[in-house]
């Protein structure tokens, strides 16, 4: 049973990895503001956080689905898509690309909790045909440690670590020992349930020892 991954996240592809699966890894192509705005201005509202990370993930598992369903009639297994949004105070916070808006975060975040939403999608190609597919959105709650001091934000933030994730800060990396507590499946935090995408997986008939191929 062959694996793709809708995605180029480093995260995402660990993971996978550590659960004893190797991917075959394709970027989505997926203009992600154009389809989020596209819905908010059809339906007149703003998406709160869950539905936004499903309706990307659903996306970007789609898009590769059907690239590979064209490209590769062999593939016979599953495509995961994935998004993670981080909400805190009710505010959405996504990558902060740049040193001053992650040091603003962090300054907010000290001593607060907030919650990291990961929507799942998972579809089953074979034979150059586009499947079954399944859906879900896991969230865990993070409560980050009231005592980092404005000099481990600086070192922090000019590590770089944290300008390229969701929500300005990882778990399982430099982040993490500024974390107190995570309430949920802590690797929803990394960048997608794994417990989630079993549940899934076994939706469509795909038990999850199948997808182990790592030695």
């Amino acid at each position: 049973m062959q694996v793709c991954l809708a995605s180029t996240s480093p995260a995402r592809l660990m993971l996978m990895r550590q659960a004893g699966i190797e991917p075959l890894t394709l970027a989505p192509d997926v203009d992600e503001e154009a389809v989020i705005s596209g819905i908010e201005a059809a339906e007149g509202r703003t998406l709160p956080a869950d539905e936004h990370v499903l309706v990307l993930a659903r996306r970007k598992a789609a898009d590769v689905a059907t690239r590979l369903a064209a490209a590769d009639t062999a593939f016979d297994g599953i495509v995961v898509g994935g998004d993670s949004m981080f909400e805190i105070g009710g505010e959405i916070l996504g990558k902060p690309y740049t040193p001053d808006v992650a040091t603003r975060r962090w300054h907010r975040m000290r001593g607060a909790t907030g919650l990291l939403h990961s929507g799942h999608s998972v579809i089953r190609l074979r034979g150059g045909e586009v499947g079954d597919e399944a859906h879900a959105v896991a969230a865990a709650s993070v409560t980050f440690v009231d005592d980092i001091t404005d000099a481990e934000i600086d070192a922090y933030v000019a590590s770089g670590e944290p300008l390229q994730v969701a929500g300005a800060f990882t778990v399982d990396s430099l982040g993490g020992p500024f974390i107190e507590r995570i309430d949920g499946d802590p690797s929803t935090v990394v960048g997608m349930s794994l417990s989630t995408l079993r549940r899934l997986t076994n939706a469509l008939d795909v038990s999850w020892p199948q997808l182990w191929n790592r030695g």
